[in-house]
């Protein structure tokens, strides 16, 4: 039985999947490969990246669209290098050689770099390694790195720069096409380089890129597709309030979408019950359970967010306010990450994202569990711990079968909030309560 996936690249035989191939413009990504282009895939993470560039691996590597050998390679191990280039240099080679063995059975690459590294040095020798290998084969080479922007510093700089010198030599002396892939474009990266004590942009030092590609996130048919794999093969269904639901709440994020109708489906006694169709409760539930068991996808957000340059574009958005003190580049960032839509900075990117608990020192948010009769929404210091708080708590009340909670805020800071959901604005709200 397939599941949905929540860690890692899609396996198609193990888990629930859109076709991460139609996800992009696949014809247009062919054409680049054919005509020589080094390009560039970003999208936030955890939305398919990885599982789109395996697909395309396996593609290239079938013959169906020309004889290329095409190799994927994971290059974050180098970021534990830090800038010590020779070690970080030391540790991509390696990895490069790993996967051309195990995809292409091709050993050049494991038995010529420690000489190559050797001779070459740090700051040469991938571009002589890149070299050899696309004068070893006549077949064009193509090279697909993700965690590009993993690697720190001068040591992003070293690839960066080598892949450049390298380019005009394609494809017969240096692999026919490249595509970096990490959360943001190149053009955005700000290196720091230790050795010239002065940052790069990293659009001047990987000038040679054709184009920028974002991975987007799923559309209304792609999360019903989704979904409807699952009924196919276990006979659940999700009632339309239930779909509606995830929709709305993950607004097609690849792995809210997947986490959502994993543990509303999988990891409870009652969503296993094949018999008993998914209810727009079950998916409240589940957002609940992510929220408070932290999961990773949102502790990494959360961390994100203690950069000044995110909350500068964030914290109006939570608290309400319309003042901008954030420059393009801030919103730039904020888009790359996920956390705001490409078209309307106005919002964040959906409703999970807006209840998550941004916590710092001086804030506190106490979610209801069922051991709870009251609830106690904390604002400290002016500063609004969740705009959208109440919605999602009077759901998770209404479920509980609580007839009254009370929402606490001090005097001068109203929640705005309650008017979203229908409640005055009053310094204490009290209904009854059964729980």
């Amino acid at each position: 039985m397939r599941t949905f996936s929540t860690a890692g690249p899609v396996a198609l035989g193990k888990h629930y999947s859109i076709p991460p191939l139609e996800r992009w413009a696949l014809e247009s990504v062919l054409h680049s490969i054919r005509h020589g282009e080094y390009f560039v895939l970003h999208a936030p993470r955890q939305t398919g990246k990885t599982s789109t560039l395996l697909a395309l691996q396996d593609l290239l590597n079938s013959g169906s669209h020309g004889e290329y050998r095409c190799v994927y390679a994971n290059i974050e191990a180098g970021q534990a290098s830090r800038e010590d280039v020779r070690d970080a240099m030391q540790t991509i080679l390696d990895e490069l050689g790993l996967r051309a063995r195990l995809v292409l059975r091709d050993e050049f690459v494991e038995r010529a770099w420690p000489g190559i590294l050797e001779r070459s040095g740090p700051n040469g020798a991938l571009k002589r390694l890149l070299s050899e290998w696309a004068e070893a084969d006549p077949r064009p080479l193509v090279l697909l790195l993700d965690e590009i922007d993993a690697l720190v510093g001068d040591t992003l700089l070293s690839v960066l720069r080598q892949i450049r010198t390298g380019y005009p030599h394609r494809p017969g002396n240096f692999p026919q096409s490249i595509v970096l892939c990490g959360v943001r474009d190149v053009r955005n990266y700000r290196i720091h380089s230790s050795s010239e004590g002065a940052g790069v942009a990293g659009g001047s030092a990987f000038n040679i890129k054709a184009e920028s590609l974002r991975l987007g996130d799923f559309g209304r048919p792609d999360v019903e597709a989704l979904l409807g794999q699952h009924t196919t093969e276990t006979g659940q269904t999700f009632l339309p309030e239930a779909l509606d639901r995830v929709w709305t709440q993950t607004q097609g994020q690849p792995w809210l979408v997947n986490a959502l109708c994993d543990q509303a489906c999988f990891q409870t006694e009652r969503g296993r019950d094949r018999d008993r169709p998914i209810t727009e409760a079950d998916i409240l539930e589940a957002q609940e359970q992510l929220i408070l068991k932290r999961v990773v996808h949102l502790d990494q957000l959360a961390d994100k967010l203690r950069e000044d340059r995110v909350r500068r574009v964030i914290e109006p958005l939570l608290s309400g306010t319309e003042r901008r003190l954030y420059s393009d580049r801030d919103l730039e960032y904020a888009r790359d990450l996920g956390l705001i839509p490409r078209d309307d900075p106005s919002r964040m990117a959906n409703p999970i994202y807006t209840d998550r608990e941004w916590r710092r020192p001086d804030r506190t948010r106490v979610w209801p569990r069922p051991e709870h009769t009251e609830l106690l929404l904390t604002w400290t210091q002016g500063k609004r711990i969740a705009r959208f708080g109440a919605s999602a708590v009077l759901a998770l009340l209404s479920r509980r079968g609580a007839q009254a909670h009370q929402l606490r805020c001090s005097a001068d800071r109203q929640p705005q909030s309650l008017s979203r959901v229908g409640l005055p604005q009053s310094q204490g709200i009290r209904v009854s309560a059964l729980d």
